[in-house]
């Protein structure tokens, strides 16, 4: 017994020594990593058997305002220069070099916004003064500030992106949704400006330059444009524009590089923020592009151009894709008809907003289309063209519909009326008294006007070609009756039926219904009276287009009056 009380009073003693023994370290870390993880004290020998429930890491909303993952620098104490304009011509150059070092400097807008103020308002001030200093001061960028230039550039700009706030790649509304715009654009604008700057100054020797604005370079400033900030996705569509003007030797390799991006964005991940972009700069590319074109252009166009129709967020560049097609149409009408051919495969079938860009964008290459390469392309066209009048949509209808108002294209149409007429003809004729939009009948009355404006007898063979193909159906229908009531098998009663025969005067009743006092027999042969009809009802409408002497002059209503006469 005393030698265990002994015991119990060393143990505290060789606790406050730091001799504890091995249970007492026990003690001493389950304590501890208590306190950390809110978890019960158990020995190690236990607790390594023991499986301890690790915490949910906490979802975070998305925020309109992210930043890029900068390497933070790790001192951000920054010393307050003289300003350039205050020291001697001799030593501009030297203090020009230490204002582009400092501002290598990276700060934290994300996580603490408020932390290095006073450092990240001295960085702001020295972008502000150098961006003043080269616009305003000729011979001030020596050959040993290129170096420097490019470095503070790629040390602010090139870094990791932050993930997507739409990663599934959903369609962008610029009216609804708000782009992520970037934490620490205070300094990166000021470093665009001044890299703008730089690059447009007189001063600027591309010889000197190629040295360090070089293919990584041109990669790497590429792969920014997958920025969500439009802000800064304008600056780096001016930068690399500025870039393929100044160095000829990239011109090749940006080109490729941008083809790239084109070919993962169709067949692989159909998410990217700078498409719209991209295209604005090949837009300008292409206009400058000499002639004869060269094939590698003919297969960008065919083989990248035209597939980026087919993805889902079209509407985001659309108007810039369109501006690049009628670019290359410009320069050589021949590659006309495998764009139109291309445009009519892609169209999409069950996506109207879509048919309507495709509508906008065939008028804008119809507006600049040779009268030879129309010819090729005017069959397949127009029949899409009848689809769409036909379209329930009414934007669709609505759309294709003013074409009839575009002069030119109607031009064309008046050339080649005996091809087009008939394939327009029973689409707009039947959509006049069926289509649900009032509107879209106001606008085929006025295409059907116009085409009889166009060619009179045309119009007239189209009408009577429509009726007959029209009546086609019923006439069959009625030798299918008459084989089937001679047939034994057919007989559904012993009573025979009287023969049929004309009346010299309409039934009244409805011949559509067939309730007539003749019994259904005659139901089934009152085409005279159908047609009569209907005939009757399409003169009506279409006296909106004629006046009444230039209705009864034509072939249809002399006919008309002529059957008349003889059933009287």
């Amino acid at each position: 017994m005393p030698n265990k009380n002994k015991k119990e009073k060393e143990s505290p003693k060789a606790g406050k020594s730091g001799k504890s023994s091995k249970e007492g370290q026990d003690v001493v870390e389950s304590e501890i990593s208590s306190r950390k993880n809110s978890l019960a004290a158990v020995p190690s020998t236990v607790s390594s058997k023991i499986k301890v429930p690790v915490p949910q890491p906490i979802v975070k909303k998305d925020k309109r305002q992210n930043s890029s993952r900068f390497s933070v620098s790790n001192n951000r104490e920054l010393q307050k220069l003289p300003s350039l304009k205050d020291v001697p011509p001799a030593d501009q150059e030297k203090l020009f070099i230490q204002k582009l070092r400092q501002c290598c400097v990276l700060f934290d807008f994300v996580s603490d916004p408020l932390s290095d103020l006073k450092w990240k308002e001295v960085k702001r001030a020295a972008l502000s003064e150098m961006v003043e200093y080269i616009t305003h001061n000729r011979n001030v960028i020596t050959e040993p500030i290129y170096p420097e230039v490019v470095h503070m550039f790629a040390v602010n700009m090139f870094r990791t992106l932050p993930p997507s706030s739409n990663p599934t790649g959903a369609e962008f509304d610029p009216e609804e949704d708000e782009p992520t715009l970037e934490a620490a654009w205070p300094h990166l604008q000021l470093v665009y400006e001044f890299f703008l700057r730089f690059l447009e100054s007189p001063d600027f020797q591309p010889n000197i330059a190629k040295k360090y604005i070089d293919q990584k370079f041109v990669l790497q400033l590429l792969e920014l444009f997958d920025s969500e900030d439009p802000r800064e996705r304008d600056f780096l569509k001016t930068t690399l524009h500025r870039i393929y003007g100044k160095f000829l030797g990239l011109r090749a390799y940006i080109r490729k590089q941008i083809n790239n991006i084109f070919y993962r964005f169709i067949y692989e991940t159909e998410h990217h923020n700078g498409i719209a972009e991209l295209l604005e700069i090949l837009g300008s590319i292409i206009n400058g592009f000499a002639l004869p074109l060269k094939e590698e252009h003919k297969i960008f166009l065919l083989k990248v151009l035209l597939p980026l129709h087919k993805v889902k967020s079209l509407s985001v560049y659309h108007p810039q894709l369109a501006y690049c097609v009628v670019q290359f149409l410009e320069k050589d009408s021949t590659l006309t008809e495998p764009v139109v051919m291309a445009l009519l495969k892609y169209w999409p079938k069950t996506h109207s907003p879509k048919e309507v860009m495709f509508l906008n964008e065939l008028e804008e290459i119809l507006d600049v289309i040779e009268p030879s390469e129309f010819v090729k392309i005017m069959e397949p066209l127009f029949r899409q063209l009848a689809k769409c009048v036909s379209s329930p949509h009414f934007q669709v209808a609505e759309r294709a519909l003013y074409y009839w108002n575009n002069e030119y294209i109607m031009s064309l149409i008046s050339d080649n009326a005996a091809k087009i007429l008939p394939i327009m003809f029973p689409s707009l004729y039947r959509n006049s008294k069926t289509h649900w939009n009032k509107t879209i009948h106001g606008l085929i009355y006025n295409a059907l006007k116009l085409f009889m404006e166009m060619n009179q007898k045309l119009f007239d063979d189209c009408t009577q070609q429509f009726k007959a193909e029209k009546l086609k159906p019923r006439k069959n229908r009625r030798r299918t009756g008459l084989s089937c009531a001679a047939s034994p098998s057919c007989l559904r009663t012993s009573t025979p039926r009287a023969p049929w025969r004309p009346t010299a005067e309409p039934t009244s009743c409805s011949p559509r219904t067939g309730a007539s006092p003749g019994g259904p027999r005659q139901a089934a042969d009152a085409t005279p009276v159908l047609d009569s009809v209907e005939n009757t009802y399409f003169l009506c409408h279409t006296n909106q287009l004629h006046s009444q002497s230039e209705l009864s002059s034509t072939p249809f209503c002399r006919q008309q009056r002529t059957s008349a006469s003889a059933r009287d």
